[in-house]
């Protein structure tokens, strides 16, 4: 035996050599976790809750635009609406987040409760009864909010029918619809089925409801199915809760980033002249398209002296509200689908100056109408214009 040869111990001979020489447990079987139970899952769900309670000093919302704390939120919503769940938990409620409030007793209790108008979530004023004698039964805001025709639905139907082809091409989604911020004019909803769109929003207006000062804003919501809208603007959010209401957002954007709306960029407009001057009284179907940055109204003021619209009143038959659009190139799309049928008629201004229109077609209006609601869907390059059918038809029968 050499001088090392001592320093090592022998080798194992064998698997019970092996095992007893095993002194730092490499061998030892390591023992099977314990399967997560679902009280384990539940109370360390629980758990998340009260360590956002820590964190925040308030409990998670459900209906926040953050997604992680919107999800705790419904948790805990979840929780209270669960008896064994709240009895199971309550060990773990350092905050007493599960104390569900006592039910009133009587109808005295109820009345003197000061959270009752938030806990009916009264959005609607049918309980302000505050400047009413108490005989009589308080009428509701909203009742003079029924939907009615649309008088103008022809200047919002391209609107829909842009967003029905943006769905479909996906370039918009629905989504569901969270809360009161995303109530902007030029936002487009879904309610119980029906698209609407937020056309208008008014300015604030102050009600006493409940006994308490609150201020509301009057909508007009436009349906796709050509009726509209006042309601108020809470009104809108509670009936949207109700029906599951959804929102349309552009693809890829989270439903936080909706508050992006359809922006009135410009107007396009349709006149008929009120000419007298037999060569342009005589001419069927003649209209005016053009574009404008401020009301029509305004910009037609003046007509009659200007050759821009045949020295003479014109008559507003078309205004156009466009949305995410340069109306301008609207407008010069329209007057190419239209060139064929283009008014050849020269003026003479004041000055004794000649002067050729441009703008002014021999077209009826339901094939402008056409063209501009094929123009917002982006079908409008699939078709021409015959003059001789009055109508769009396929570029093939071109």
């Amino acid at each position: 035996m050499t001088e090392h040869e001592d320093e090592f111990e022998a080798a194992p001979t064998s698997l019970q050599d092996l095992i007893d020489n095993d002194l730092d447990g490499l061998l030892d079987v390591p023992e099977k976790p314990k399967k997560a139970t679902a009280t384990d899952r539940l109370q360390r769900a629980f758990l998340e809750i009260v360590e956002f309670r820590r964190t925040h000093d308030r409990l998670p919302s459900a209906t926040t635009r953050d997604i992680a704390e919107r999800k705790l939120g419904a948790r805990l919503d979840g929780i209270l609406a669960d008896d064994a769940k709240l009895e199971e938990l309550k060990p773990l409620d350092e905050f007493g987040m599960l104390e569900v409030a006592k039910a009133p007793s009587s109808l005295e209790d109820l009345l003197e409760d000061d959270d009752l108008d938030d806990l009916l979530g009264d959005e609607t004023g049918i309980l302000d009864v505050s400047d009413l004698p108490v005989f009589k039964r308080p009428e509701s805001p909203d009742s003079v909010a029924q939907r009615v025709k649309a008088q103008d639905f022809d200047l919002f139907e391209p609107l829909f029918k842009a967003k029905h082809a943006e769905l479909a091409d996906g370039t918009y989604q629905l989504m569901p619809f969270t809360g009161m911020d995303l109530i902007r004019e030029g936002v487009f909803f879904v309610l119980s089925g029906v698209m609407c769109f937020v056309a208008e929003v008014g300015d604030d207006v102050d009600l006493v409801v409940g006994g308490k000062p609150k201020q509301k804003q009057r909508l007009r919501v436009v349906f796709e199915n050509g009726t509209e809208s006042a309601m108020y603007r809470q009104s809108l959010m509670t009936r949207l809760y109700e029906a599951q209401g959804q929102v349309l957002a552009r693809t890829g954007h989270d439903v936080s980033e909706v508050l992006d709306p359809d922006i009135e960029s410009g107007h396009i407009y349709v006149l008929q002249s009120m000419s007298t001057d037999p060569q342009v009284a005589n001419i069927k179907d003649l209209h005016k398209i053009g574009f404008s940055t401020t009301s029509v109204e305004q910009r037609v003021k003046g007509a009659s002296t200007s050759p821009t619209y045949l020295m003479a009143p014109v008559k507003i038959v078309a205004d156009y509200r466009v949305y995410n659009l340069k109306a301008s190139a609207l407008e010069n799309l329209l007057h190419r689908v239209f060139a064929d049928v283009r008014l050849a008629l020269t003026q003479v201004d004041k000055k004794g100056q000649n002067y050729d229109p441009s703008e002014w077609f021999v077209v009826p209006r339901d094939a402008i109408n056409e063209a501009v609601a094929m123009i917002m869907s982006g079908e409008i390059t699939d078709y021409v214009y015959d003059k001789v059918q009055q109508r769009l038809v396929g570029s093939k029968h071109e």
